[in-house]
């Protein structure tokens, strides 16, 4: 139907010629192919709906697969893979390479990993912190727990729900149950 040498040139023939598949190459001069894909859903936003006789295909897009395609191909696999891509994204199915889903899997563990590292250290308790719930688990009220800290009422109850925040918790019984499960402090018997 059309074919465009730079990502505008796509965007405009794409918006003039309205095709039910879209090819886009990621590297495109002037904008690249996943600016004009973008662009093009924008302007065209019936290609958005898979339910619509649209559909379009990335090439090459599998390390920004938010630029709104619903296919992705390598351009080493475009011989063997891209007929069944465009069979796939025109029936309003999502599709993958065996090569791209092996690279968005693996930056997406990398993502969660690296999450779930920076979470577990925000979620842990600053020294302060620790003994105060260690004073809680003992069963020590807020009054004395900030007298034998040499802090205020207030900044126990503070820290108190500084903690729950950090730990996701909503009682003080499901505080103290967790700061134990997680061996933050010490159990009931051992701390008296």
């Amino acid at each position: 139907m059309g074919e465009a040498s730079d990502g505008a040139q796509a965007a405009r023939l794409t918006e003039n010629l309205r095709p039910h598949v879209l090819i886009m190459d990621v590297t495109m001069p002037k904008l690249d192919g996943l600016e004009a894909t973008r662009k093009i859903l924008n302007d065209c936003p019936e290609t958005i709906d898979p339910d619509s006789d649209h559909a379009r295909v990335g090439s090459n897009g599998a390390s920004n697969p938010g630029s709104g395609a619903r296919g992705y191909i390598l351009k080493s696999d475009l011989a063997e893979q891209l007929v069944r891509a465009v069979r796939e994204v025109s029936q309003g199915k999502l599709f993958l390479t065996p090569k791209v889903s092996d690279i968005v899997l693996r930056g997406f563990l990398d993502v969660e990993k690296r999450s779930r590292a920076a979470l577990d250290d925000e979620a842990k308790p600053t020294a302060r912190e620790r003994e105060i719930l260690r004073l809680l688990v003992m069963g020590k009220p807020n009054k004395e727990i900030g007298s034998l800290l040499g802090i205020t009422v207030r900044t126990v109850e503070t820290h108190r729900a500084k903690i729950m925040l950090k730990l996701g918790v909503h009682s003080i019984a499901e505080l103290i149950h967790f700061a134990m499960d997680r061996g933050l402090v010490p159990s009931r018997s051992s701390a008296t």
